[in-house]
C-alpha cells in the first residue's frame, strides 16, 4: 500500500502536543477520531480500514511510557522493542529512560512516518520496521514492550503466545493495558496501576483504570 506523502498527512491532521500522563513527552495527534479516521480512507483510497492507532495517545501506551520514565532502571542499557508501536509513544519513553536502542514495529502504513516524527519532536533516535513480527520468532532482545494489544480475541492470544516465547527465549516482556475484555485475567505479574486520562471518544471512561504486567 503506497502512500504519497504520510509525513505530510501526519503534520497536516495532527498537532503537537503533550502526552496526559507522560507529559514529558509530546506527539503528533489527533483530537478526534472520526476525522482522522475518514482522511485516513481517503488517503490510502481504501474504505473499512483499521483505526488509526498512531494518531492517539492510548491508555495502555500512556501507562507503559509514565511506568519507563519512572523505572529508568527497568530500560536502561538495553535492546528494546516496542511491539505495535503505533505513535512511538513508548519507544520514545524507552529511550529517554535511558535504553541502548529501541525498534518501533507496526504494519500500519503511516506509522514509519509517525514514528520519525515523534521521534525528532523528542530528541530521540527509534528505528521502524513495518515487518509483521509475529510472522517470525521473535527478535533476540532484551525487553520487548507492548501496549494495547488485547482489544481483539484472535489476536490477543496470538500476540500472547509470540511473547510468551519471547519470554521463554529470556527476553522481558512488559504489557501495558486497560483491563480490556480479552486481557488475561492471571498468569501475569502485576506491577503497577495508574489512573489514565483518555476520552470517551477512544474509551468508555475519561479515566481509564490501566495496569502494567510482565510475563513471569
Amino acid at each position: 500500500m503506497t502512500i504519497a506523502d504520510p509525513r505530510a498527512f501526519i503534520l497536516d491532521n495532527t498537532r503537537l502536543q503533550p502526552v496526559p500522563h507522560a507529559p514529558e513527552i509530546s506527539l503528533w495527534l489527533a483530537d478526534e477520531v472520526t476525522p482522522i479516521w475518514r482522511l485516513t480512507e481517503e488517503e490510502l483510497g481504501e474504505m473499512g480500514v483499521p483505526p488509526p492507532f498512531w494518531a492517539f495517545a492510548w491508555a495502555g501506551g500512556q501507562t507503559l511510557a509514565r511506568w519507563l520514565l519512572d523505572n529508568p532502571h527497568e530500560v536502561a542499557g538495553k535492546r528494546v522493542v516496542d511491539f505495535a508501536a503505533g505513535s512511538g509513544l513508548v519507544g520514545v519513553a524507552a529511550m529517554k529512560a535511558g535504553a541502548a536502542s529501541v525498534l518501533c514495529a507496526d504494519i500500519d502504513p503511516f506509522c514509519g512516518a509517525a514514528v520519525a516524527l515523534n521521534a525528532e519532536a523528542n530528541g530521540v533516535a527509534l528505528g521502524f520496521t513495518d515487518a509483521n513480527l509475529l510472522d517470525a520468532p521473535p527478535p533476540e532482545v532484551d525487553l520487548i514492550l507492548a501496549g494495547d494489544v488485547c482489544y481483539e480475541r484472535p489476536m490477543t492470544e496470538r500476540v500472547l503466545a509470540w511473547l510468551g516465547e519471547a519470554r521463554a527465549n529470556g527476553t522481558r516482556v512488559l504489557i501495558g493495558d486497560p483491563h480490556r475484555t480479552y486481557f488475561p485475567r492471571e498468569g501475569l505479574e502485576f506491577l503497577a496501576e495508574y489512573r489514565v486520562p483518555t476520552t470517551r471518544e477512544l474509551e468508555d471512561q475519561e479515566i481509564k483504570r490501566t495496569s502494567v504486567w510482565a510475563l513471569p
